[in-house]
């Protein structure tokens, strides 16, 4: 388990991952030398983790959820499989271990041939594949509520990274091959130092920073933190699927961007139009989310949920280019 002031460095880094240590230490009251330990505590630990992440609207790319059904014997195998390539995120095994979901990212839409379905392996050990274009994130963009509530108001504000002129949202950023080192290495730690970006990419740290500025500006590189809920206390992490009639899908999702048991929630193609990851301290909680929660919402006609039992990979390293 975590401490209050490891709660509010998590925080604080899902507000700025790569704010400096002695930024944090100001606006957290304490010193440099204690958040750079507890940082390093935990990074060492792998408790936490900062990712620099592409976003895949801004580059034109296009993420799909794929839900995969095998025999016991190859669920492991296969995710594991999966979350080796440089295009898969969120690869985790549900249901007993007998289902896989994963995050798959695609150039554009129509580029089927890259599509993950096409290079699955031939087996009959994989019984059944379905993909879902994930049309919107509607919860869970600036992170888990649960570990996003650490701080107070003035905290967040003095956090935030100082406003810039905008890149206008037609204007596409491209991307070189120096890009895609750089995106790779931060995917792997989105602390990395300047200079070990530098080494990465062949450019100069002034260069670097200058680019990572540019590529925050333009909203196509993002941060995240990646932390594990039971060391908030929450030990039941379940896939959500609902299906939601088409005049009641912006209200439903609307209340889905407020309840705190959502981690992450899309609208998605498919039978099921919503898909979620939920979040809670056990399992009575989340029979009480499902129930109350889920069951409180107009326009759910359906909702079908699937235990995590084991995460084999979480943001990672995603397509860039």
């Amino acid at each position: 388990m975590i401490d209050e002031l490891d709660r509010q460095l998590a925080h604080a880094l899902q507000i700025d991952g790569r704010a400096s240590f002695s930024h944090i230490a100001t606006v957290l009251a304490t010193s440099d030398r204690t958040i750079a330990r507890r940082y390093r505590r935990l990074r060492s630990a792998g408790a936490l983790r900062v990712v620099g992440l592409p976003d895949a609207a801004a580059l034109g790319h296009v993420d799909w959820l794929v839900r995969m059904r095998c025999t016991p014997d190859a669920a492991v195998p296969v995710a594991a499989t999966l979350a080796r390539r440089a295009d898969t995120s969120w690869v985790t095994l549900l249901s007993g271990g007998t289902e896989i979901n994963c995050i798959t990212r695609t150039r554009a839409q129509t580029d089927e041939g890259e599509l993950l379905l096409q290079k699955l392996p031939r087996t009959p050990r994989i019984t059944a594949v379905t993909a879902h274009c994930m049309l919107r994130a509607v919860a869970g963009t600036n992170g888990w509520p649960g570990r996003t509530g650490a701080l107070n108001p003035d905290q967040i504000a003095a956090l935030h990274p100082a406003p810039s002129t905008t890149v206008p949202p037609d204007e596409r950023v491209a991307l070189t091959s120096a890009d895609n080192h750089l995106l790779t290495a931060l995917a792997k730690d989105g602390r990395a130092s300047n200079a070990a970006l530098a080494a990465a990419t062949g450019w100069s740290e002034t260069t670097v920073r200058r680019r990572l500025e540019q590529l925050r500006r333009s909203r196509v590189l993002y941060f995240d933190v990646e932390i594990e809920p039971a060391l908030f206390g929450y030990a039941a992490e379940a896939a959500l699927w609902l299906t939601v009639a088409p005049g009641a899908l912006t209200a439903v999702t609307r209340a889905l961007a407020t309840h705190p048991q959502i981690g992450y929630a899309a609208a998605i193609t498919g039978p099921a139009n919503v898909a979620a990851s939920v979040i809670c301290r056990d399992l009575d909680e989340l029979y009480d989310y499902l129930a109350t929660g889920i069951g409180s919402l107009d326009g759910v006609s359906r909702a079908e949920t699937a235990p995590v039992v084991r995460r084999m990979k979480s943001a990672g390293t995603l397509l860039v280019s």
